[in-house]
């Protein structure tokens, strides 16, 4: 998953899918990934309170590291009550999943009133929903999908790539590689994405 992917999905959904103002809340789920990390860098790039969420302490500081505000390990805390109690009960204004699974009502139902509940993916599986939600919290539920906006709207694509690349030169966001393998070990890369083992990005090295 090269930078552009990552942090094109994330300027992409922060700001021309998910309206993101600065001053506000940010909540990302799978925060210790490319895609989640990108959200973390872009997220205060765009002037964002971020709350990060992951599922170690390890990867927490590490998007500490990276500039999260808050964070919350999802597998040792509620991810419910944790982000109502960051955000004083209120809530975040957007959240950006990119985990999926039963972690998604958990942060819908901790999102704020007219709140922007961005889909970016689904590595923990495809969630269910109750819709009812939507209408108790007046809030927007947004699919992101990067790839295909290239073709719907290529002028927005093309414009968040240039805003991309011009963050990457000026140093305002800078992907992480946390580790590169071998050609030869691209099975135990694939193996460590699908064990939920790595943050950021990897390199396979031909």
């Amino acid at each position: 998953m090269g930078a552009g992917y990552a942090y094109g999905t994330a300027l992409y959904a922060l700001r021309y899918r998910g309206d993101l103002q600065p001053g506000e809340t940010l909540l990302v789920l799978g925060a210790s990934g490319a895609v989640g990390l990108a959200a973390v860098e872009i997220g205060k790039a765009l002037g964002a309170r971020v709350i990060a969420a992951a599922s170690t302490p390890e990867k927490l500081a590490l998007c500490r590291e990276r500039g999260a505000d808050e964070t919350i390990c999802y597998d040792r805390e509620d991810l419910k009550s944790r982000a109502k109690e960051l955000t004083g009960g209120r809530g975040a204004d957007v959240v950006y999943d990119a985990v999926g699974g039963d972690y998604a009502e958990a942060a819908l139902r901790a999102i704020a009133w007219r709140g922007r509940f961005l889909v970016i993916g689904f590595t923990a599986g495809i969630p269910r929903i109750p819709l009812n939600l939507a209408l108790l919290k007046g809030c927007q539920i947004v699919g992101v999908f990067w790839g295909a906006s290239r073709t719907n709207e290529p002028e927005i694509a093309a414009r968040a790539a240039r805003e991309v690349d011009a963050m990457l030169e000026s140093g305002e966001i800078a992907p992480l590689v946390s580790r590169r393998y071998p050609l030869a070990e691209a099975p135990l890369a694939l193996r460590d994405m699908i064990d939920r083992k790595v943050v950021g990005k990897i390199v396979v090295v031909p």
